[in-house]
């Protein structure tokens, strides 16, 4: 059965009772509709070119139809010209061959007598031009866009859009008459217009000057519609045309960044759209958004600042979720540049930690992070403490993280810092990282008038819960280390000492190994714990043979560790007055700052100065010497990540044949610094793995050896030559430069400065830059200034080589950054410096 128009196809589609029977009714009727295209029947085309438009609307093949399409478009009846424009748009995209022949008939069309025929054309140009078609119609285009008629104005600047997005270099064919466009009291056209210079301004920054002196007209137009009154054609809940006020204050924030004459024009018409708007309704917060976030980029005054943050700390009070999400993410992003005026909010921030939505309590904890400071520590750790206790478990390993740093960095004393760092292991001992244990561990060695009290506290949280595995590592540690303290003075809790015995403290200990949550780490701190109380004056000779006799049943573990290290602290039993003097108290191992990392989206924790500071913000007086068995090890250390990074070929171990009258290590590095390798200066030492995450582990070279005065390097003589930068790395979005600079004065030695930049307008976080050279080389390296880069800042980092005079510098670099939650991990070989760059060899 033939249908002969598009009523009755619809009518018998819709009577099918099966989709088998629709199908086969489809398939019947498209091979007639292609019969009827081969008889070149003109009376039936309309007809069958609208069936086949509702026949492509249910999903089936409708591609044959093109060519008679374009047959309706030179039909001199506006309702061919309709339909057949309305096929072209659906079934041709800018990929078709066809394409091409549509050129013309636009062309012709765009000259029509007619303005619903030029509308037609202009349409369907917006739809479907490719970059072909926008070169060939960009004449015609710019012509229409300075019309008389309103109505073809408008569509011919959402042509010109199409034309800029697929040719940008042709952008500045549209500036002048997009000029004349913003002058337009049309609200359609003025709002097509806008949107044209805001995408010319976007794909061409050169633009931008052309159009700054256009800020005095949208300033008047804005103001014209925050002051007119109530316009029925253009009113939305009240707010005269909100879709373009938005436009305007999107392209005045272009406009006026960088820009001070710019921003001193727009300035008062921001503050009264601020005053002005109604915030009781959805549009008008749109608008005050749109207003904030224009403020804030340009260059505004200080008192227009605080009140764009204000109105995000009014939005907080919202009872949409939503609109906090927005205004807490703001504020993450706004709370460096103005620190002190997003603190006046911190209430209400606070109040968002108990937020029933997880997205808006996770953005409330980040802004938290930033707003910490010496004046509010206690107050704002106090609560994130009490978020801790109730925090799921996706929050804990960063909530910890951020609680401990902050601590670090603005304890107003020592007792305060470790009352917090144990308040921590007792509510989230299982999601606490092992660089905040091991910096834990590390204050309380550094602090002898808290050892008691500090032992005492972790005795009381062992005694009553062992389930947090970080609160056991720290206890079963300090009180195997301190264990005399203890035995000695007491357990003091507030205002009462009890004393105890040797044998509960060693109960207590050894009641961990048959805990279900002892696990391989515990177990080995537990048996070097007790392998320290044997060794004290205050262990009763039945306790010591007690810890004995659990040595000696580890001492046939089927745990390879465990057995080794209970075979080795069984043999130090036989060495009488030796094994006291090995199991002594440990010299308070070397204050550094705590490994810098990322935890939350974009947010950096951790010290930024490594070696200025202790772990309370102190200054360092001095820093132990260690041992030089400490100092070989640190030195094997980082012969086997050399030969790690650079392969057996590269790099060898410390422990290959060194000719007979080559310094050693440490003595290179001390005469970088100008310091004899004779004088007792200490050497650095590298931390424990354990005590780093994962990826610092790896680094040759963690830091520079301390000085007494200042860990920065000397500065370079004045005859030092810079040489220009070097790129080294430029991919997903980073890139990173290295510049050298050389002195006369000191051959075979380099200083390098590594820059970071991101090349688009995301940030990069969380960036792990470790470096590598060959065996003849030696590297150090400072910490990295910031691990986040933003758009337009530049992060540094110092490294300096020494080589062998006239030898060509060669590095190994492994980059790991996140972009825009995107994890990237990179390995590049740079041997790009030029020749001669160490000296000449005389």
């Amino acid at each position: 059965m033939v249908y002969h128009n598009l009523k009755a196809l619809i009518k018998g589609i819709r009577s099918c009772k099966t989709v088998a029977d629709e199908r086969a009714l489809i398939q019947q009727e498209s091979a007639a509709i292609r019969a009827s295209f081969r008889e070149e029947d003109t009376f039936q085309r309309h007809n069958n070119i609208a069936k086949l438009l509702y026949i492509h609307m249910l999903g089936s093949p409708a591609h044959f139809g093109q060519i008679e399409c374009l047959k309706l478009v030179a039909s001199p009846r506006f309702s061919d010209k309709r339909l057949g424009y309305l096929g072209i748009m659906l079934l041709l995209d800018e990929n078709q061959e066809v394409l091409t022949l549509v050129t013309n008939s636009l062309k012709n069309d765009m000259n029509h007598s007619n303005m619903y025929a030029v509308g037609l054309a202009l349409c369907t140009f917006a739809n479907i031009a490719s970059e072909e078609m926008s070169r060939d119609l960009a004449n015609e285009i710019e012509k229409l866009l300075g019309s008389s008629n309103t109505y073809i104005r408008k569509k011919a600047a959402l042509c010109a859009l199409r034309v800029v997005k697929k040719v940008p270099d042709i952008a500045d064919h549209f500036i002048a008459k997009a000029k004349n466009l913003l002058t337009d009291r049309n609200h359609g056209v003025l709002l097509t217009a806008i949107t044209l210079v805001t995408e010319m301004c976007q794909i061409e920054p050169s633009i931008l000057d052309e159009f700054r002196s256009a800020v005095p007209l949208l300033v008047r137009n804005l103001k014209s519609l925050v002051t007119t009154g109530y316009s029925p054609e253009h009113d939305v809940s009240g707010i005269t045309d909100p879709f373009l006020q938005v436009k305007i204050l999107r392209l005045l924030r272009m406009l006026g960044k960088g820009d001070e004459q710019a921003s001193e024009t727009m300035n008062d018409i921001l503050a009264q759209v601020a005053t002005n708007t109604d915030s009781s309704k959805n549009v008008g917060n749109a608008i005050l958004y749109e207003t904030v976030l224009t403020v804030l980029e340009i260059e505004a005054d200080t008192g227009l600042r605080v009140m764009a943050i204000n109105i995000l700390g009014k939005f907080l009070s919202n009872k949409d979720n939503n609109i906090r999400y927005v205004a807490l993410n703001t504020l993450n992003k706004v709370v460096t540049m103005d620190t002190n005026a997003v603190q006046r909010h911190c209430n209400i921030i606070l109040d968002c930690l108990r937020d029933g939505d997880i997205s808006i309590r996770r953005r409330a904890l980040e802004l938290s992070y930033a707003l910490i400071n010496e004046q509010n520590v206690r107050i704002l750790i106090r609560e994130l403490l009490a978020f801790l206790e109730v925090a799921d478990d996706e929050f804990k390993l960063g909530l910890t993280t951020q609680i401990c740093l902050a601590a670090e960095r603005f304890a107003p004393n020592k007792r305060w810092h470790i009352d917090t760092v144990l308040r921590v292991l007792k509510l989230a001992g299982n999601f606490v990282r092992e660089e905040i244990l091991s910096a834990f561990i590390r204050l309380v060695a550094h602090t002898p008038e808290l050892q008691a009290y500090t032992a005492s506290k972790l005795y009381l949280a062992l005694k009553a819960d062992i389930s947090q595995e970080s609160l056991t590592l720290a206890a079963t540690w300090i009180l195997g280390e301190y264990s005399e303290i203890v035995l000695q003075g007491g357990i003091v809790d507030e205002d009462n000492t009890t004393m105890i015995t040797d044998k509960e403290l060693v109960d207590l200990i050894l009641s961990i190994l048959d805990s279900p949550y002892a696990n391989y780490l515990i177990r080995q701190f537990v048996l070097a714990s007790i392998t320290k109380i044997a060794a004290r004056s205050t262990t009763s000779p039945a306790e010591q043979d007690r810890i004995a006799e659990v040595l000696a049943k580890f001492t046939t573990s089927p745990e390879l560790e465990l057995q080794q290290r209970a075979v080795e602290f069984a043999s130090l039993f036989s060495l009488g007055d030796t094994r006291i003097g090995v199991l002594e108290q440990m010299p308070p191992p070397e204050i550094k700052a705590t490994v810098m990392g990322v935890v939350s989206e974009k947010k950096p924790v951790g010290s930024t100065k490594a070696q200025e500071a202790d772990l309370l913000g102190d200054e360092i007086i001095s820093n132990p010497t260690p041992n030089n068995a400490q100092a070989a090890a640190s030195a094997q250390s980082n012969q086997d990540l050399l030969a790690e990074i650079f392969g057996s070929s590269s790099a060898t171990s410390v422990a290959s044949s060194p000719p007979p009258q080559q310094r050693s290590t440490v003595d290179d590095i001390l005469g970088l610094f100008g310091t004899s390798g004779n004088a007792p200066t200490p050497a650095p030492a590298t931390p424990h793995p354990s005590a780093m995450p994962a990826s610092y582990t790896s680094t040759p070279a963690a830091a520079f050896p301390p000085t007494q005065a200042t860990p920065s390097p000397a500065p370079p003589a004045p005859q030092s030559k810079q040489l220009p930068a070097y790129t080294a790395y430029e991919k997903n979005d980073l890139k990173i430069t290295l510049t050298p600079q050389t002195s006369p004065t000191k051959p075979g030695v380099v200083m390098i400065l590594a820059r970071f930049q991101v090349t688009s307008n995301q940030a990069a976080s969380g960036i792990s830059f470790q470096a590598a050279v060959p065996k003849t080389q030696q590297l150090q390296m400072l910490p990295m200034s910031n691990p986040v880069v933003t758009p337009g800042a530049t992060e540094t980092q110092q490294m300096r080589v020494v080589a062998p005079v006239g030898s060509n510098l060669r590095l190994r670099l492994r980059i790991g950054f996140s972009v825009a939650g995107q994890t990237f991990q990179d390995q590049v070989d740079f041997s790009g410096f030029p020749p001669g760059l160490t000296g000449t060899p005389s």
